[in-house]
């Protein structure tokens, strides 16, 4: 068994031959992230950092524990693949300002009219018209792409985050706040999908929860991916909004 060989024995051939054996899962988390990308970052970056994360599955993939390897890469890959973007500080500052301001209006909002708001109402409230909202939609997608789960928030103050699947994977991780906090913020999250108007519940489960991408979501709706992408933004943007509240960080 390759596995045993690589663990056993630290076979480099056989760590190798995993790489090469698991490596289409990289190419399968880069084009999910890239989708509402555009122009911003090629896909074969996406992949050079993937490689990264899946090498760096590999070598801490547990065989005891009763966790399919594909599940721990995807989560690792894709991980490893945002801190890269990260690195690169990919999104224009004022792109990051505007996703702001509009996560700010839909708190706002939802707070004062105790559900979720309208396009209308959140348009009014900016100022601005139906089309206008649309394409400042389509300007922040791309800041909306980074998953529900990635991190957990450092201390107040602290900028270094942990990423969940760290957390789950120690056994010896004695920290009972965090994990309060990781099973607090799990609750929350939950509670905010139930929320949301539901389009974008759909959305949600069908890009988190099923693996489908917004394409092929599109499909399934009978929308375009347009569309799709649009309805993604707004529940990523009521999400962060509701977690905020709590001072956890989403992205």
């Amino acid at each position: 068994m390759v596995w045993a060989k690589y663990k056993d024995n630290s076979d480099i051939a056989a760590r190798s031959e995993l790489i090469v054996y698991y490596a289409h899962l990289v190419k399968y988390v880069a084009n999910r992230l890239a989708i509402n990308l555009s122009s911003l970052v090629e896909v074969e970056e996406l992949i050079s950092y993937g490689i990264e994360g899946l090498i760096d599955a590999i070598e801490k993939f547990d065989l005891s524990r009763n966790i399919k390897f594909e599940t721990y890469a995807i989560t690792r890959v894709r991980g490893s693949m945002i801190d890269g973007l990260r690195s690169m500080d990919w999104v224009p500052v004022s792109v990051r300002q505007k996703s702001k301001e509009l996560e700010k209006t839909y708190i706002s909002l939802e707070t004062k009219l105790g559900r979720a708001a309208s396009d209308m109402e959140v348009a009014q409230e900016l100022g601005i018209t139906i089309d206008g909202l649309a394409s400042l939609l389509r300007e922040v997608a791309a800041t909306t792409i980074l998953s529900l789960d990635d991190f957990l928030p450092g201390e107040d103050g602290d900028d270094r985050k942990k990423r969940i699947v760290d957390l789950l994977e120690d056994h010896n991780a004695g920290d009972a706040q965090e994990i309060v906090e990781f099973s607090e913020v799990k609750e929350l999250l939950a509670r905010s999908i139930y929320r949301l108007p539901e389009k974008e519940k759909t959305v949600v489960y069908l890009y988190y929860y099923e693996g489908l991408t917004l394409k092929e979501i599109g499909v399934v709706l009978d929308l375009s991916e347009s569309r799709i992408s649009q309805l993604h933004t707004k529940a990523i943007l009521r999400l962060r909004g509701s977690l905020s509240k709590k001072k956890y960080m989403v992205i």
